[in-house]
């Protein structure tokens, strides 16, 4: 058992990052500090059924609950990360779906999740079977939806996928994403009063145009026409955890273009992933912003894993990152689209990091409390533990009526 220090310490770093990102604003954590002690004793009230010891604190948050299907719900107080805020449906009703075809863009038939994600009225989003959904344009989501995965295998594949566009309390968990391709040049409802003309998409996985308080949980990921999940235009306050990338090029892109100076505010906490075969660069490629990539596993990249341009603050801690036998790829960092004289001031720091076969971190900037703290939203584990907390990255087999 952790002793009782450890536990205030991992209470600690949650309430802190839940307070940085109570506003779009990046935040200083010590701004917060003094209010830690007000929240204690209910920290403490909660620790015997929020710990389970694994060491993943979302997994210990609910997969030790046998009751899981019954208390769905609980899965929205288990985020952790600078997405830590993200409500989706908490507290709406829960929609089934239970019509995997009949995809309409403009008029959505109920029972589909089309009709379920564009409800104004926050909503849970169930599944009542094993299906593949093939969509004939993005899925656009309204704000305050969960699409919560567990207890069925669901695939949206082959057609366009998911697009998040300036909403925000967003959470997708347990979901197959993969072959995803471009959409648009037609009409897409999103919401039930509005339908509109939606111009090509890139063919993402998951696209985040402006989103706030989103979390991207146990989804597994896979050859998209262009990333998996990119994030951009002044999108902050988002978490991706636990996912099972695998068999892409442009896995991760998060900031629109160097000169797209919105995205400076952004915050993204990268935790608990498996990044694994069949990938090449972009694990993530960042710019302007600030991004913690924490207790990830990096078994495989082509080129690099990660990358950015425009001066954006990286905090990597705990990772384990096994590079590939190629002698002239085992740098995990790339420096984009910039002389050695400028990126050697930007702020990317590796801090207890695993390096395995010869992979390295090349390190840059000064690295000032300030900027890292701004950079950093839960406690690292040590990277010898990632392969236990990255076991189960990605869609989960979770079955009604026994433990997930």
């Amino acid at each position: 058992m952790p002793s009782f220090a450890h536990l205030l310490i991992f209470f600690f770093t949650i309430f802190i990052s839940s307070n940085l990102i109570s506003s779009s604003h990046v935040q200083d954590p010590q701004l917060v500090v003094q209010d830690f002690h007000r929240s204690m004793n209910a920290s403490r009230r909660k620790l015997a059924y929020s710990s389970c010891g694994t060491g993943n604190p979302v997994d210990d948050c609910w997969r030790c609950d046998p009751n899981w299907e019954a208390n769905r719900q609980r899965l929205a107080d288990c985020a952790i990360g600078f997405g830590k805020g993200a409500l989706g449906g908490k507290n709406g009703r829960i929609y089934v779906v239970t019509d995997s075809g009949n995809d309409d863009p403009v008029n959505p038939k109920p029972g589909t999740l089309r009709h379920a994600v564009i409800q104004d009225e926050p909503l849970w989003i169930i599944f009542k079977r094993d299906m593949v959904i093939q969509l004939k344009q993005e899925l656009l989501i309204n704000s305050f939806k969960t699409i919560d995965g567990r207890g069925a295998s669901v695939h949206i594949a082959s057609g366009p996928c998911i697009t998040i566009h300036y909403e925000t309390n967003i959470i997708i968990h347990g979901i197959h994403i993969h072959d995803c391709t471009q959409g648009g040049n037609g009409n897409i409802r999103d919401s039930p009063e509005h339908s509109g003309w939606w111009t090509i998409s890139d063919g993402d996985g998951i696209s985040i145009f402006g989103g706030k308080n989103i979390w991207i949980d146990h989804c597994s990921l896979s050859n998209c026409h262009d990333g998996l999940i990119d994030a951009i235009h002044g999108s902050t306050a988002i978490t991706l955890s636990n996912n099972y990338f695998t068999h892409h090029d442009k896995v991760m892109l998060l900031g629109h273009s160097d000169s797209y100076i919105q995205d400076k505010n952004m915050q993204v906490t990268i935790a608990f992933n498996h990044f694994g075969e069949g990938l090449v660069q972009r694990m993530p490629r960042c710019r302007h912003g600030y991004f913690h990539v924490v207790n990830n596993d990096y078994t495989h990249w082509e080129m690099y894993a990660i990358g950015g341009s425009a001066a954006p603050t990286i905090n990597s801690q705990g990772n384990r990152f096994l590079a590939p036998d190629l002698r002239f790829r085992k740098e995990v960092t790339k420096h984009e689209d910039a002389p050695e004289s400028e990126w050697r001031h930007w702020n990317w720091r590796s801090e207890g990091d695993l390096m395995l076969n010869g992979a390295y971190f090349r390190q840059s900037g000064a690295g000032a409390y300030a900027t890292y703290a701004k950079a950093s939203s839960l406690s690292a584990r040590p990277s010898s533990l990632v392969g236990r907390i990255t076991v189960t990255a990605g869609a989960l087999t979770c079955r009604r009526g026994s433990r997930c």
